[in-house]
């Protein structure tokens, strides 16, 4: 089942991007931009590492989500 997650850098929020998990959800915002696998670095069960920025993924609560 996908949910929604919220993809920061820092505590800018960059994406919203639906998702199995956290960690999938954020290799594939940065795999988004054309990187390479081998330079993307896991740093958690919710981050990963890629070209000196860290970005993590965070659930949308349902009630922030708005009803299609």
């Amino acid at each position: 089942m996908t949910r929604e997650y919220e993809i920061h850098s820092g505590r800018r929020v960059v994406s919203i991007q639906r998702s199995v998990s956290e960690l999938q959800a954020v290799v594939d915002y940065v795999r988004m931009f054309g990187s390479a696998e081998s330079e993307i670095r896991i740093v958690g069960i919710d981050a990963v590492s890629w070209r000196g920025a860290r970005f993590t993924a965070v659930p949308v609560r349902a009630d922030d989500q708005v009803a299609a």
